[in-house]
Protein backbone atom coordinates (compact mmCIF):
# COMPACT_ATOMS: atom_id res chain seq x y z
CA UNK A 1 0.00 0.00 0.00
CA UNK A 2 1.03 3.54 -0.94
CA UNK A 3 2.03 5.97 2.02
CA UNK A 4 -1.09 8.42 2.51
CA UNK A 5 -0.36 12.00 1.86
CA UNK A 6 0.03 14.47 4.63
CA UNK A 7 -1.46 17.66 2.47
CA UNK A 8 -5.82 17.80 2.37
CA UNK A 9 -5.66 20.54 -0.45
CA UNK A 10 -4.32 19.52 -3.45
CA UNK A 11 -2.37 22.76 -4.26
CA UNK A 12 -0.25 21.75 -0.94
CA UNK A 13 -0.12 17.73 -2.26
CA UNK A 14 1.61 18.90 -5.56
CA UNK A 15 4.72 21.02 -3.47
CA UNK A 16 4.55 17.88 -1.26
CA UNK A 17 5.20 15.92 -4.33
CA UNK A 18 7.64 17.97 -5.37
CA UNK A 19 9.59 17.77 -2.19
CA UNK A 20 9.53 14.13 -1.91
CA UNK A 21 10.69 13.61 -5.52
CA UNK A 22 10.93 16.63 -7.69
CA UNK A 23 12.55 14.45 -11.00
CA UNK A 24 9.86 11.98 -10.54
CA UNK A 25 7.29 12.35 -14.06
CA UNK A 26 4.15 13.45 -13.28
CA UNK A 27 2.43 14.52 -16.35
CA UNK A 28 3.03 13.02 -20.09
CA UNK A 29 1.53 14.76 -22.96
CA UNK A 30 1.63 15.51 -26.48
CA UNK A 31 3.93 18.45 -25.63
CA UNK A 32 6.48 16.05 -23.74
CA UNK A 33 7.08 15.53 -19.86
CA UNK A 34 6.63 17.67 -16.86
CA UNK A 35 8.40 16.06 -13.53
CA UNK A 36 6.77 17.42 -10.07
CA UNK A 37 9.31 20.03 -9.70
CA UNK A 38 8.33 21.28 -12.71
CA UNK A 39 4.59 21.21 -12.54
CA UNK A 40 4.62 23.00 -9.29
CA UNK A 41 6.91 25.55 -10.44
CA UNK A 42 4.51 26.24 -13.42
CA UNK A 43 1.55 26.14 -10.63
CA UNK A 44 3.34 28.56 -8.90
CA UNK A 45 4.06 30.80 -11.80
CA UNK A 46 0.65 30.90 -13.07
CA UNK A 47 -0.58 31.15 -9.62
CA UNK A 48 1.20 34.91 -9.35
CA UNK A 49 0.48 35.74 -13.01
CA UNK A 50 -3.23 34.76 -12.13
CA UNK A 51 -3.33 37.16 -8.92
CA UNK A 52 -2.13 39.88 -10.79
CA UNK A 53 -5.84 39.41 -12.95
CA UNK A 54 -7.74 39.89 -9.72
CA UNK A 55 -8.43 36.46 -9.07
CA UNK A 56 -7.88 35.21 -5.18
CA UNK A 57 -9.54 33.07 -2.54
CA UNK A 58 -13.11 32.67 -3.16
CA UNK A 59 -13.00 32.98 -7.10
CA UNK A 60 -13.98 31.50 -9.85
CA UNK A 61 -11.68 30.36 -12.82
CA UNK A 62 -13.33 28.57 -15.18
CA UNK A 63 -11.34 26.15 -17.58
CA UNK A 64 -12.28 24.81 -21.36
CA UNK A 65 -9.82 22.76 -22.79
CA UNK A 66 -8.91 18.98 -23.73
CA UNK A 67 -6.43 17.00 -21.94
CA UNK A 68 -3.15 18.57 -21.50
CA UNK A 69 -0.73 19.63 -19.39
CA UNK A 70 -2.07 23.48 -19.30
CA UNK A 71 -5.58 22.31 -17.54
CA UNK A 72 -3.44 21.08 -15.00
CA UNK A 73 -1.55 23.89 -14.13
CA UNK A 74 -4.30 26.09 -14.21
CA UNK A 75 -6.50 24.38 -12.20
CA UNK A 76 -3.92 23.84 -9.52
CA UNK A 77 -3.06 27.66 -9.56
CA UNK A 78 -6.03 28.73 -9.17
CA UNK A 79 -6.66 25.70 -6.36
CA UNK A 80 -2.91 27.82 -4.93
CA UNK A 81 -4.80 30.63 -4.72
CA UNK A 82 -8.06 29.62 -2.81
CA UNK A 83 -10.11 29.66 -6.16
CA UNK A 84 -12.20 26.92 -7.25
CA UNK A 85 -12.20 25.86 -10.61
CA UNK A 86 -15.24 25.19 -12.83
CA UNK A 87 -14.63 22.54 -15.42
CA UNK A 88 -16.38 23.00 -18.81
CA UNK A 89 -17.24 20.53 -21.18
CA UNK A 90 -15.46 20.54 -24.48
CA UNK A 91 -18.15 18.68 -26.14
CA UNK A 92 -20.44 21.60 -25.36
CA UNK A 93 -21.86 24.29 -28.12
CA UNK A 94 -22.13 27.67 -27.83
CA UNK A 95 -25.88 27.27 -26.26
CA UNK A 96 -24.37 24.82 -23.21
CA UNK A 97 -21.44 26.88 -22.54
CA UNK A 98 -23.63 30.41 -22.15
CA UNK A 99 -25.56 28.76 -19.34
CA UNK A 100 -22.26 27.54 -17.51
CA UNK A 101 -20.21 30.53 -18.17
CA UNK A 102 -22.91 32.59 -16.42
CA UNK A 103 -23.81 29.94 -13.70
CA UNK A 104 -20.48 29.73 -12.31
CA UNK A 105 -19.86 33.51 -11.74
CA UNK A 106 -16.29 32.55 -13.56
CA UNK A 107 -14.02 35.54 -12.74
CA UNK A 108 -11.63 34.90 -15.64
CA UNK A 109 -12.39 31.83 -18.77
CA UNK A 110 -8.85 29.89 -19.78
CA UNK A 111 -10.09 28.38 -23.09
CA UNK A 112 -8.10 26.21 -25.31
CA UNK A 113 -8.27 28.02 -28.81
CA UNK A 114 -8.77 24.81 -30.94
CA UNK A 115 -8.81 21.17 -31.01
CA UNK A 116 -9.01 18.94 -34.53
CA UNK A 117 -11.99 20.85 -36.57
CA UNK A 118 -13.11 22.79 -33.39
CA UNK A 119 -12.35 26.44 -33.53
CA UNK A 120 -12.97 27.42 -29.70
CA UNK A 121 -12.11 31.28 -30.89
CA UNK A 122 -15.70 31.03 -32.69
CA UNK A 123 -17.23 29.57 -29.41
CA UNK A 124 -15.66 32.59 -27.90
CA UNK A 125 -16.85 35.11 -30.27
CA UNK A 126 -19.98 33.64 -30.14
CA UNK A 127 -20.24 33.58 -26.32
CA UNK A 128 -18.46 37.32 -26.23
CA UNK A 129 -18.37 39.62 -29.53
CA UNK A 130 -16.42 42.23 -28.18
CA UNK A 131 -13.50 39.57 -27.37
CA UNK A 132 -12.26 41.02 -30.82
CA UNK A 133 -11.15 44.61 -28.97
CA UNK A 134 -9.32 45.44 -25.84
CA UNK A 135 -11.53 46.49 -23.20
CA UNK A 136 -14.69 44.57 -23.97
CA UNK A 137 -16.93 43.95 -21.54
CA UNK A 138 -19.35 40.79 -21.31
CA UNK A 139 -23.00 42.39 -19.77
CA UNK A 140 -24.12 38.64 -19.56
CA UNK A 141 -21.46 37.40 -17.65
CA UNK A 142 -21.34 39.56 -14.86
CA UNK A 143 -18.14 38.88 -13.02
CA UNK A 144 -16.61 37.73 -16.20
CA UNK A 145 -13.45 40.44 -16.38
CA UNK A 146 -10.55 38.61 -17.98
CA UNK A 147 -9.79 35.78 -20.78
CA UNK A 148 -6.87 33.42 -21.56
CA UNK A 149 -6.34 31.22 -24.82
CA UNK A 150 -3.75 28.19 -24.77
CA UNK A 151 -2.84 27.72 -28.00
CA UNK A 152 -0.76 29.82 -30.91
CA UNK A 153 -3.97 29.75 -33.58
CA UNK A 154 -3.94 33.32 -33.74
CA UNK A 155 -4.28 36.35 -31.14
CA UNK A 156 -8.05 37.99 -30.08
CA UNK A 157 -7.27 41.21 -28.99
CA UNK A 158 -8.92 41.34 -25.61
CA UNK A 159 -7.14 37.80 -24.78
CA UNK A 160 -4.27 36.95 -23.32
CA UNK A 161 -2.10 34.12 -24.05
CA UNK A 162 -1.49 31.18 -21.62
CA UNK A 163 1.97 31.02 -22.51
CA UNK A 164 2.57 34.79 -22.30
CA UNK A 165 0.95 35.04 -18.73
CA UNK A 166 2.74 32.36 -17.53
CA UNK A 167 6.20 33.48 -18.48
CA UNK A 168 4.92 36.45 -16.47
CA UNK A 169 4.31 34.85 -13.64
CA UNK A 170 7.81 32.78 -13.87
CA UNK A 171 9.57 36.20 -14.33
CA UNK A 172 8.15 37.62 -10.66
CA UNK A 173 10.00 37.51 -7.64
CA UNK A 174 8.56 35.49 -5.46
CA UNK A 175 7.59 38.52 -3.12
CA UNK A 176 5.57 39.47 -5.69
CA UNK A 177 2.87 37.60 -4.52
CA UNK A 178 3.59 38.78 -0.36
CA UNK A 179 1.22 36.34 1.32
CA UNK A 180 0.04 33.28 0.56
CA UNK A 181 -3.57 32.50 0.17
CA UNK A 182 -5.23 31.17 2.73
CA UNK A 183 -6.61 27.93 1.98
CA UNK A 184 -8.67 24.94 4.36
CA UNK A 185 -9.25 21.13 3.39
CA UNK A 186 -12.73 22.13 2.89
CA UNK A 187 -12.46 24.70 0.42
CA UNK A 188 -14.76 23.78 -3.32
CA UNK A 189 -11.92 22.81 -5.57
CA UNK A 190 -14.27 21.79 -8.65
CA UNK A 191 -17.59 22.94 -10.03
CA UNK A 192 -18.00 19.87 -12.05
CA UNK A 193 -21.43 20.10 -13.96
CA UNK A 194 -23.55 16.60 -14.93
CA UNK A 195 -26.73 16.06 -16.64
CA UNK A 196 -29.71 14.89 -14.72
CA UNK A 197 -33.39 15.22 -14.04
CA UNK A 198 -33.36 18.80 -14.34
CA UNK A 199 -33.41 20.57 -17.81
CA UNK A 200 -29.95 22.63 -17.43
CA UNK A 201 -27.06 20.25 -15.68
CA UNK A 202 -26.40 20.31 -12.51
CA UNK A 203 -23.03 22.22 -10.58
CA UNK A 204 -21.61 20.09 -8.13
CA UNK A 205 -19.11 21.43 -6.07
CA UNK A 206 -16.32 18.98 -4.65
CA UNK A 207 -14.02 19.94 -1.92
CA UNK A 208 -10.48 19.43 -1.59
CA UNK A 209 -10.28 16.86 1.32
CA UNK A 210 -12.44 14.75 -0.24
CA UNK A 211 -10.96 14.46 -3.69
CA UNK A 212 -7.99 13.53 -1.75
CA UNK A 213 -9.18 11.16 0.75
CA UNK A 214 -11.53 9.30 -1.71
CA UNK A 215 -8.92 9.52 -5.11
CA UNK A 216 -6.19 7.88 -2.85
CA UNK A 217 -8.99 5.36 -1.38
CA UNK A 218 -9.74 4.39 -5.01
CA UNK A 219 -6.09 4.10 -6.00
CA UNK A 220 -5.49 1.96 -3.57
CA UNK A 221 -8.00 -0.49 -4.87
CA UNK A 222 -6.15 -0.59 -7.64
CA UNK A 223 -3.26 -1.41 -6.29
CA UNK A 224 -1.24 2.18 -7.55
CA UNK A 225 1.99 3.02 -6.92
CA UNK A 226 4.55 5.35 -7.79
CA UNK A 227 5.77 3.75 -10.35
CA UNK A 228 2.83 3.55 -12.40
CA UNK A 229 1.78 5.19 -15.72
CA UNK A 230 -1.76 6.05 -15.89
CA UNK A 231 -3.51 6.53 -19.34
CA UNK A 232 -6.35 9.09 -18.93
CA UNK A 233 -8.11 9.88 -22.49
CA UNK A 234 -11.42 10.17 -20.69
CA UNK A 235 -12.03 14.07 -20.18
CA UNK A 236 -10.66 15.90 -17.46
CA UNK A 237 -13.36 17.84 -16.59
CA UNK A 238 -15.78 14.85 -15.68
CA UNK A 239 -16.15 13.80 -12.79
CA UNK A 240 -14.15 10.48 -14.06
CA UNK A 241 -11.55 12.59 -14.45
CA UNK A 242 -11.08 15.59 -12.21
CA UNK A 243 -12.30 13.69 -9.24
CA UNK A 244 -10.97 10.40 -10.08
CA UNK A 245 -8.33 9.77 -12.53
CA UNK A 246 -6.37 13.03 -11.36
CA UNK A 247 -6.99 12.25 -7.57
CA UNK A 248 -5.22 8.42 -7.93
CA UNK A 249 -2.46 9.44 -9.84
CA UNK A 250 -1.80 12.82 -7.57
CA UNK A 251 -2.57 11.08 -4.11
CA UNK A 252 0.42 7.88 -5.43
CA UNK A 253 2.73 9.95 -6.35
CA UNK A 254 2.29 8.34 -10.39
CA UNK A 255 3.04 10.09 -13.82
CA UNK A 256 -0.75 10.89 -15.47
CA UNK A 257 -0.30 9.93 -19.53
CA UNK A 258 -2.81 12.41 -21.13
CA UNK A 259 -4.34 12.08 -24.35
CA UNK A 260 -5.94 15.35 -25.38
CA UNK A 261 -9.78 13.47 -26.40
CA UNK A 262 -9.94 9.64 -26.82
CA UNK A 263 -8.83 8.24 -30.37
CA UNK A 264 -8.16 4.46 -30.12
CA UNK A 265 -5.18 4.42 -32.58
CA UNK A 266 -3.69 6.90 -30.63
CA UNK A 267 -4.44 5.75 -27.47
CA UNK A 268 -2.44 2.45 -28.55
CA UNK A 269 0.42 4.58 -29.18
CA UNK A 270 0.41 6.38 -26.42
CA UNK A 271 -0.15 3.32 -24.03
CA UNK A 272 2.86 1.07 -26.11
CA UNK A 273 5.32 4.38 -26.28
CA UNK A 274 5.11 5.29 -22.11
CA UNK A 275 4.41 1.65 -20.98
CA UNK A 276 1.12 2.36 -19.14
CA UNK A 277 0.47 0.31 -16.33
CA UNK A 278 -2.89 1.63 -15.76
CA UNK A 279 -5.64 2.79 -17.78
CA UNK A 280 -9.05 4.81 -17.67
CA UNK A 281 -11.33 3.17 -19.88
CA UNK A 282 -15.50 2.98 -20.70
CA UNK A 283 -17.17 -0.18 -22.62
CA UNK A 284 -17.09 1.91 -25.72
CA UNK A 285 -13.50 3.15 -25.29
CA UNK A 286 -12.31 -0.79 -24.55
CA UNK A 287 -14.21 -1.95 -27.93
CA UNK A 288 -13.28 0.64 -30.29
CA UNK A 289 -9.48 -0.09 -28.96
CA UNK A 290 -9.90 -3.66 -29.49
CA UNK A 291 -11.07 -2.90 -33.31
CA UNK A 292 -8.75 -0.12 -33.44
CA UNK A 293 -6.13 -0.88 -37.08
CA UNK A 294 -3.07 -2.41 -35.66
CA UNK A 295 -4.39 -3.64 -32.30
CA UNK A 296 -2.01 -6.05 -31.00
CA UNK A 297 -2.36 -7.51 -27.83
CA UNK A 298 1.66 -6.61 -27.38
CA UNK A 299 1.47 -3.24 -27.62
CA UNK A 300 -0.72 -2.95 -24.57
CA UNK A 301 0.82 -5.52 -22.45
CA UNK A 302 2.12 -3.16 -19.93
CA UNK A 303 -0.72 -3.11 -18.46
CA UNK A 304 -1.85 -4.12 -15.01
CA UNK A 305 -4.84 -2.48 -13.73
CA UNK A 306 -7.36 0.26 -14.54
CA UNK A 307 -11.20 1.46 -13.61
CA UNK A 308 -14.21 0.86 -16.30
CA UNK A 309 -18.16 -0.11 -15.27
CA UNK A 310 -20.48 -2.38 -17.67
CA UNK A 311 -21.84 -5.61 -17.58
CA UNK A 312 -20.04 -8.77 -16.24
CA UNK A 313 -19.61 -9.41 -20.05
CA UNK A 314 -18.34 -5.99 -20.22
CA UNK A 315 -15.65 -6.40 -17.54
CA UNK A 316 -14.71 -9.85 -18.32
CA UNK A 317 -13.42 -8.26 -21.79
CA UNK A 318 -11.77 -5.65 -20.73
CA UNK A 319 -9.84 -8.04 -18.70
CA UNK A 320 -9.42 -10.91 -21.40
CA UNK A 321 -9.20 -9.62 -24.75
CA UNK A 322 -7.79 -6.38 -23.78
CA UNK A 323 -5.26 -7.87 -21.19
CA UNK A 324 -5.84 -5.77 -18.17
CA UNK A 325 -6.07 -8.58 -16.11
CA UNK A 326 -6.73 -6.14 -12.43
CA UNK A 327 -9.31 -4.18 -13.98
CA UNK A 328 -11.90 -2.53 -11.44
CA UNK A 329 -15.56 -2.58 -11.54
CA UNK A 330 -16.82 0.59 -10.14
CA UNK A 331 -20.29 2.72 -9.51
CA UNK A 332 -20.71 6.44 -8.49
CA UNK A 333 -21.33 9.31 -9.31
CA UNK A 334 -20.22 13.23 -9.64
CA UNK A 335 -22.15 13.69 -6.61
CA UNK A 336 -19.96 10.41 -4.74
CA UNK A 337 -16.90 12.05 -5.67
CA UNK A 338 -16.33 9.91 -8.66
CA UNK A 339 -16.38 6.63 -7.45
CA UNK A 340 -18.26 5.29 -3.96
CA UNK A 341 -17.74 1.69 -5.06
CA UNK A 342 -14.83 -0.21 -6.26
CA UNK A 343 -13.81 -3.82 -6.51
CA UNK A 344 -10.13 -4.50 -5.18
CA UNK A 345 -7.70 -5.11 -8.07
CA UNK A 346 -6.42 -8.24 -5.98
CA UNK A 347 -10.25 -9.75 -6.03
CA UNK A 348 -10.51 -12.73 -8.51
CA UNK A 349 -11.80 -12.08 -12.13
CA UNK A 350 -15.25 -13.47 -11.19
CA UNK A 351 -16.34 -11.47 -8.38
CA UNK A 352 -14.83 -8.07 -9.90
CA UNK A 353 -17.15 -8.72 -12.92
CA UNK A 354 -20.70 -9.73 -10.84
CA UNK A 355 -20.31 -6.55 -8.41
CA UNK A 356 -19.06 -3.42 -8.03
CA UNK A 357 -17.57 -3.58 -5.12
CA UNK A 358 -17.89 -2.69 -1.79
CA UNK A 359 -18.04 0.62 -0.36
CA UNK A 360 -15.02 2.80 -0.28
CA UNK A 361 -12.99 4.15 3.48
CA UNK A 362 -15.39 6.89 4.48
CA UNK A 363 -18.60 5.87 2.61
CA UNK A 364 -21.53 3.88 3.95
CA UNK A 365 -23.98 2.35 0.81
CA UNK A 366 -27.66 1.24 1.83
CA UNK A 367 -30.40 -0.32 0.07
CA UNK A 368 -34.03 1.04 0.72
CA UNK A 369 -37.27 0.34 -0.28
CA UNK A 370 -41.12 0.12 -0.07
CA UNK A 371 -43.12 2.83 0.63
CA UNK A 372 -41.84 3.46 4.01
CA UNK A 373 -37.93 3.28 2.67
CA UNK A 374 -37.08 0.42 4.98
CA UNK A 375 -33.48 -0.53 4.88
CA UNK A 376 -33.56 -4.06 3.21
CA UNK A 377 -31.36 -6.91 4.07
CA UNK A 378 -28.84 -8.56 1.54
CA UNK A 379 -29.39 -9.35 -2.05
CA UNK A 380 -32.94 -7.26 -2.03
CA UNK A 381 -33.45 -4.37 -4.68
CA UNK A 382 -33.63 -1.35 -3.64
CA UNK A 383 -32.95 2.30 -4.60
CA UNK A 384 -29.41 2.74 -3.77
CA UNK A 385 -28.56 5.47 -0.83
CA UNK A 386 -24.65 6.52 -0.20
CA UNK A 387 -23.60 8.07 2.65
CA UNK A 388 -19.90 9.91 3.56
CA UNK A 389 -17.71 11.84 0.67
CA UNK A 390 -20.43 13.39 -0.54
CA UNK A 391 -20.96 16.80 -2.73
CA UNK A 392 -23.95 17.88 -0.44
CA UNK A 393 -26.29 20.07 -2.46
CA UNK A 394 -25.97 21.60 -5.64
CA UNK A 395 -24.51 24.88 -6.86
CA UNK A 396 -27.31 27.75 -6.64
CA UNK A 397 -29.68 25.04 -7.04
CA UNK A 398 -32.97 26.32 -8.41
CA UNK A 399 -34.68 22.82 -9.87
CA UNK A 400 -34.96 21.25 -6.61
CA UNK A 401 -32.76 18.50 -7.53
CA UNK A 402 -30.79 19.46 -4.66
CA UNK A 403 -33.87 17.21 -2.73
CA UNK A 404 -31.87 14.13 -3.50
CA UNK A 405 -29.58 15.35 -0.47
CA UNK A 406 -31.76 14.05 2.48
CA UNK A 407 -31.29 15.79 5.45
CA UNK A 408 -30.68 12.62 7.14
CA UNK A 409 -27.04 12.25 5.29
CA UNK A 410 -27.71 10.19 2.87
CA UNK A 411 -27.87 10.72 -1.27
CA UNK A 412 -30.86 8.91 -2.61
CA UNK A 413 -29.04 8.08 -6.69
CA UNK A 414 -32.03 7.48 -7.99
CA UNK A 415 -30.46 3.84 -8.86
CA UNK A 416 -31.63 0.16 -8.14
CA UNK A 417 -29.25 -2.09 -6.57
CA UNK A 418 -28.82 -5.03 -3.74
CA UNK A 419 -25.59 -6.01 -1.47
CA UNK A 420 -24.62 -9.38 -1.28
CA UNK A 421 -24.08 -10.88 2.57
CA UNK A 422 -20.26 -9.51 1.99
CA UNK A 423 -21.12 -6.06 1.72
CA UNK A 424 -20.43 -5.42 -1.97
CA UNK A 425 -23.22 -3.85 -4.09
CA UNK A 426 -24.52 -5.15 -7.57
CA UNK A 427 -26.13 -2.38 -9.31
CA UNK A 428 -29.32 -3.48 -11.46
CA UNK A 429 -31.24 -0.53 -13.16
CA UNK A 430 -31.63 2.96 -13.06
CA UNK A 431 -34.49 4.22 -11.98
CA UNK A 432 -34.80 7.73 -13.20
CA UNK A 433 -34.89 8.35 -17.11
CA UNK A 434 -31.81 9.47 -17.22
CA UNK A 435 -29.78 7.95 -20.85
CA UNK A 436 -25.96 6.85 -20.11
CA UNK A 437 -24.77 6.87 -23.78
CA UNK A 438 -20.93 6.02 -24.36
CA UNK A 439 -20.71 5.78 -20.56
CA UNK A 440 -21.98 9.68 -20.41
CA UNK A 441 -24.98 11.07 -18.42
CA UNK A 442 -27.44 12.85 -21.20
CA UNK A 443 -30.77 14.23 -19.62
CA UNK A 444 -33.93 13.73 -21.88
CA UNK A 445 -35.00 17.01 -20.70
CA UNK A 446 -31.90 19.14 -21.74
CA UNK A 447 -31.95 17.57 -24.95
CA UNK A 448 -36.15 18.52 -25.30
CA UNK A 449 -35.49 22.12 -23.93
CA UNK A 450 -32.86 22.45 -27.21
CA UNK A 451 -35.09 21.03 -29.27
CA UNK A 452 -38.02 22.62 -28.69
CA UNK A 453 -35.88 25.94 -29.63
CA UNK A 454 -36.18 24.85 -33.65
CA UNK A 455 -39.45 27.02 -34.81
CA UNK A 456 -40.99 24.61 -36.63
CA UNK A 457 -41.49 22.57 -33.50
CA UNK A 458 -44.66 22.09 -31.13
CA UNK A 459 -43.40 19.99 -28.77
CA UNK A 460 -40.36 17.33 -28.37
CA UNK A 461 -39.52 13.94 -26.34
CA UNK A 462 -36.69 12.14 -25.77
CA UNK A 463 -35.89 8.51 -24.43
CA UNK A 464 -32.92 5.99 -24.48
CA UNK A 465 -32.80 3.36 -26.23
CA UNK A 466 -30.36 -0.03 -25.86
CA UNK A 467 -27.88 0.17 -28.38
CA UNK A 468 -24.86 -2.98 -28.42
CA UNK A 469 -22.62 -0.24 -28.65
CA UNK A 470 -22.83 2.69 -26.98
CA UNK A 471 -25.47 0.97 -24.06
CA UNK A 472 -28.01 3.59 -24.83
CA UNK A 473 -28.94 6.43 -28.05
CA UNK A 474 -30.85 9.10 -28.08
CA UNK A 475 -33.77 8.86 -29.35
CA UNK A 476 -35.90 11.83 -30.11
CA UNK A 477 -39.82 12.10 -30.81
CA UNK A 478 -41.05 15.62 -32.49
CA UNK A 479 -44.57 16.94 -33.48
CA UNK A 480 -43.84 19.43 -35.76
CA UNK A 481 -45.62 22.86 -36.03
CA UNK A 482 -45.59 23.19 -39.73
CA UNK A 483 -44.98 20.60 -42.60
CA UNK A 484 -41.84 20.06 -44.11
CA UNK A 485 -39.44 19.57 -41.33
CA UNK A 486 -37.13 16.59 -41.98
CA UNK A 487 -35.47 14.05 -39.25
CA UNK A 488 -32.04 15.60 -41.24
CA UNK A 489 -33.34 18.99 -40.41
CA UNK A 490 -33.54 17.98 -36.80
CA UNK A 491 -30.42 16.39 -36.33
CA UNK A 492 -28.52 18.91 -38.24
CA UNK A 493 -30.19 21.41 -35.65
CA UNK A 494 -29.03 19.87 -32.54
CA UNK A 495 -25.79 19.02 -34.59
CA UNK A 496 -25.12 22.44 -34.66
CA UNK A 497 -26.12 23.57 -31.10
CA UNK A 498 -25.46 20.96 -28.09
CA UNK A 499 -22.65 18.53 -28.03
CA UNK A 500 -22.99 15.89 -30.11
CA UNK A 501 -23.63 13.09 -28.20
CA UNK A 502 -26.27 14.22 -27.22
CA UNK A 503 -27.84 14.55 -30.88
CA UNK A 504 -30.48 11.89 -31.39
CA UNK A 505 -29.55 9.13 -33.02
CA UNK A 506 -32.66 8.99 -34.39
CA UNK A 507 -35.53 11.36 -35.10
CA UNK A 508 -39.33 10.21 -34.83
CA UNK A 509 -41.93 12.78 -36.73
CA UNK A 510 -45.05 12.23 -35.03
CA UNK A 511 -48.95 13.93 -35.41
CA UNK A 512 -48.83 14.02 -31.37
CA UNK A 513 -46.79 12.17 -28.36
CA UNK A 514 -48.42 9.47 -26.65
CA UNK A 515 -49.92 10.00 -23.44
CA UNK A 516 -50.56 7.33 -20.54
CA UNK A 517 -54.26 7.58 -18.76
CA UNK A 518 -53.31 10.58 -16.24
CA UNK A 519 -52.14 12.31 -19.27
CA UNK A 520 -48.35 12.12 -18.58
CA UNK A 521 -45.93 11.50 -21.17
CA UNK A 522 -45.87 7.70 -22.12
CA UNK A 523 -41.72 7.16 -22.17
CA UNK A 524 -42.71 3.45 -22.67
CA UNK A 525 -44.42 3.78 -25.32
CA UNK A 526 -41.96 5.91 -27.00
CA UNK A 527 -39.29 3.31 -26.56
CA UNK A 528 -41.79 1.09 -28.33
CA UNK A 529 -42.16 2.91 -31.80
CA UNK A 530 -38.34 2.97 -31.59
CA UNK A 531 -38.77 -0.76 -31.54
CA UNK A 532 -41.84 -0.94 -34.68
CA UNK A 533 -39.91 1.90 -36.60
CA UNK A 534 -36.39 -0.10 -37.10
CA UNK A 535 -37.86 -3.48 -36.12
CA UNK A 536 -36.46 -3.90 -33.12
CA UNK A 537 -33.09 -3.64 -33.81
CA UNK A 538 -30.49 -3.19 -31.29
CA UNK A 539 -27.33 -1.07 -32.27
Amino acid sequence: MASRPRSRHLADLVGELAAADSAATAVVDAAGELTYGELDARVEALAMALTGLGLGRGGTLGLLSTNRWEWVVAALAAHRLGARVAAFNTFAKAWDLRYMLSHSGAEVLVAVDAFRSRDYRQVLLELIPGLTEEGWEAPEFERLREVVVIGDRGELAGARQFDELLGAGAGLAPEARAEAPWTSAGDQAFVLYTSGSSARPKAVPLLHYGLIENGFSIGERMGLTAADRVFVAVPLFWAYGAANALQTTLTHGATMVLQQAFEPEGALDLTEEHRCTAIYTLPNMTAALLDADGFEAGRVATLRTGLTLGSQAEILRTAEALGVEGICNIYGSTETYGNCCVTPAAWPLARRAASQGPPLPGVTVRIVGGEDGAVLGPDAVGEIEVRGYLAGSYLDDVSGAGAAFGADGWFRTGDLGSLDDEGALHFHSRATEMIKTGGINVAPREVEEYIGLHPRVAAAAVVGVADEGAGEVVVAFVVPAEEGLTETDLRRFCADGIAGYKVPARVHLLDELPATDTGKLARRRLVEIDGEATGGRVG
